[in-house]
């Protein structure tokens, strides 16, 4: 177990926003050897690095700027881009989760399927030159390591495994239990060690193996223990299963010897909304944690939002950079955000050189909740309140709008029961997909999305998405040297859970989108120069690497279920781009269904009388309407009814309810009634449409009417 050195820990008050470092990061031994292998993550000098030959690991680089200085491909000839070739690489596989990203060495793409297979694939060709296949069943990964001549990936049963990278046999395998779930995060190598985060368990650690065995070398765990520093912010014993898990792959500055870990959400009564039984800023849930790369000592850390309820982890791998601030070059880590906001942290002693400030917020006793966060002096860059939204008006991609009948909120607002609707929700704002910085422009970009959430402890897992809201989103371009925005576009998809962008040295951005097409900007003022058809949703970021003296760009399409559900195209789809190729685009999918959908599957309005009963559910095998009153998201009998053009609905409230019930029906505003029980209302659709509409006594509980 790693301990914490407490003299080298300046606790400071307790609602302090910025942890301060003792003493410089002690400079990392020599380096173990990894033998003879082509260029890789362990050859790279310093964090920064651009891509050239090579896009080594998952972030580009070690400081996950996901940027190159490969520039042949620019705004004057980007319309000319086409595809080189495209890999089905499991053969034409349309289901799954697809969420790896590629990486590039001397030629070769190495990318992991949506079964968790690795594949290498020579980046000249298209042409596959060895394939790995799980023995442990399909599972959905987020990107190989490549150093030392190996490739490494994971299996279920928390296996770290070494491929060799020439030929993709197993060198060698080792199990990792103790420390939760290892199996879904991108690995990172540097010099003869691979940073392993881990996901979904009762309690995180952050790790270190040996990258010749497997071994752990050393963990720091996201929840301390008795007697270690933290552990006095968990009420009891509430840090055993205080949840805190490092879901996403570090950052790493060889210079100044340090990991930086983002860790994940604290939970409490198996619930990221319960923070009744977990007292205290709850550390280092909802932390960035500098950590010495070799030893895993505590240096610093810095948490984003203290005691968290609402699901707000701002685990999105950090990003590194050196900017000048104020006049003076300073050495930043770059952190956030579901929440919406970046914070801008010195990467050597965890200060914020553009200031952060503790304001008060609402509290709830009964949730324990924390006086104040942590906000930046500079502001948010989206939307962090929900506002009403007049009926009688459509707002379709209306990014600050409000499901009706909800009890409206900001950030940070508290729950107990009654859902409080607030964004950005818990899927971001931006959630996991990669930011890039670029050298040229001095912005960090994210993809990120506007779909608000309710939270309450009546829901679940982690806060309701409500059904019928339009989930959208965009891209946002932010000034590290001064925290404030420099553009923003808005895209009819969101972009938070693996829409990773990659920046150019010709000043290009180039990103994917749920509905397959692959953009690229103008990275100085976001404007549209391309799109291209890939066939499935993109979940990963687009790399660059060459070969010989020609440039690739490349990218994987094969999608995933967050936010779309099914709806989103799936595939298997590895591209390679190159200017004047001749791979034409793939066929269009269909495009993902953007408004949250309802609980049930249709049901036709003859089978049920053209009559929707509130608050019950309804079994469509049997076609019984429920027994008891039901407040839930299906408390609607049938949630999704199909009617020709002119048909007559009724909406019922059932006689056997114990109050008032309603519809509402939302954006456009048709209708709004409360019914007393027994009561009724018909309506009559003039318009083909989907029409959503929610109760009053209880907004969870939504339908739609499809008019066809």
């Amino acid at each position: 177990m790693t301990h914490i050195d407490r003299r080298n820990v300046l606790k400071g008050a307790a609602a302090t926003a910025v942890a301060t470092a003792v003493g410089p990061a002690v400079a990392a031994p020599p380096a173990v050897s990894g033998g003879n292998h082509p260029p890789s993550s362990a050859d790279l000098a310093r964090f920064d690095t651009p891509g050239d030959q090579n896009f080594p690991k998952v972030g580009g680089n070690l400081g996950n700027q996901n940027y190159t200085s490969l520039r042949h491909i620019d705004s004057g000839n980007v319309r000319r881009l086409r595809g080189a070739w495209v890999n089905r690489i499991e053969g034409g596989l349309a289901t799954g989760n697809s969420q790896s990203t590629t990486v590039a060495v001397d030629g070769v793409l190495y990318i992991e399927s949506a079964l968790g297979n690795v594949i290498a694939v020579d980046g000249a060709t298209g042409q596959t030159k060895w394939r790995y296949d799980q023995t442990r069943g399909a599972l959905t990964r987020r990107g190989v390591a490549v150093g030392g001549g190996y490739v490494y990936t994971k299996s279920n049963e928390n296996y770290v495994i070494a491929l060799d990278q020439e030929t993709g046999q197993v060198a060698w395998e080792h199990q990792v239990n103790g420390y939760g779930n290892i199996e879904k995060v991108a690995v990172v190598y540097h010099d003869g060690l691979l940073f392993c985060g881990t996901n979904d368990g009762p309690r995180g650690a952050a790790l270190a193996l040996d990258a010749r065995t497997g071994d752990v070398l050393w963990h720091f765990w996201g929840t301390p223990g008795p007697g270690e520093f933290g552990n006095d912010t968990w009420e009891g014993d509430s840090w055993a299963e205080g949840g805190a898990t490092p879901w996403i792959h570090p950052a790493v500055d060889p210079d100044l010897g340090l990991t930086y870990w983002t860790f994940g959400n604290a939970r409490g009564n198996n619930s990221s909304q319960d923070g009744s039984a977990r007292g205290g800023q709850n550390l280092f849930a909802n932390s960035l944690v500098a950590l010495d790369l070799r030893t895993g000592a505590y240096r610093w850390h810095f948490q984003s939002i203290h005691h968290d309820i609402w699901d707000m982890d701002n685990v999105m791998s950090p990003v590194l950079a050196d900017v000048r601030i104020r006049g003076r070059k300073r050495k930043v880590v770059v952190y956030g955000s579901k929440s919406g906001m970046f914070f801008i942290l010195d990467r050597v002693d965890g200060t914020a050189p553009l200031g952060i400030v503790e304001r008060r917020v609402p509290q709830e006793p009964r949730q324990k909740t924390w006086p104040t966060q942590p906000f930046p002096v500079q502001g948010p860059w989206t939307e962090q309140r929900v506002v009403d939204q007049p009926l009688g008006t459509s707002v379709p991609g209306d990014p600050n709008r409000a499901v009706p009948n909800y009890v409206r909120g900001a950030l940070y607002d508290p729950h107990w029961e009654t859902p409080i609707l607030s964004i950005p929700g818990h899927g971001g704002g931006a959630d996991w997909s990669h930011l890039s910085f670029s050298h040229r422009t001095g912005l960090v970009y994210t993809g990120f999305g506007y779909v608000a959430a309710a939270h309450s402890l009546t829901e679940s897992s982690n806060g309701l998405r409500p059904p019928g809201e339009y989930q959208t989103g965009g891209i946002v371009a932010v000034d590290v040297s001064t925290n404030q925005v420099r553009w923003k576009r808005r895209t009819p998809y969101s972009l938070a859970h693996g829409n990773g962008i990659l920046t150019t040295a010709s000043d290009l951005l180039f990103i994917g989108q749920p509905d397959g097409n692959l953009l690229a900007l103008n990275a100085r003022n976001g404007h549209e120069l391309w799109r291209f058809q890939t066939g499935a949703a993109i979940s990963s970021s687009p790399i660059m690497y060459r070969v010989g003296n020609k440039e690739y760009l490349a990218v994987y399409a094969g999608g995933t279920s967050i936010p779309y559900g099914n709806s989103a195209p799936r595939g298997d789809f590895l591209w390679a781009f190159e200017i004047n190729g001749h791979v034409a685009p793939a066929t269009t999918p269909p495009p993902p269904v953007i408004r949250r959908p309802v609980s049930g599957s249709p049901v036709e309005g003859a089978v049920v009388g053209n009559t929707v009963v509130v608050g019950r559910t309804y079994n469509a095998s049997t076609g019984e309407i429920g027994t008891a009153e039901s407040f839930a998201v299906a408390g609607m009998a049938p949630t999704h009814l199909r009617v020709p053009l002119g048909t007559t609905v009724t909406f019922t409230n059932h006689p056997g309810n114990a109050g008032v019930r309603g519809a509402t029906q939302f954006f456009e505003g048709l209708f709004d009634v409360r019914l007393a029980p027994g009561e009724s209302f018909r309506y009559t659709f003039g318009l083909r449409g989907e029409y959503f509409f929610n109760d009053p006594g209880s907004p969870r509980s939504t339908g739609k009417i499809e008019v066809y």
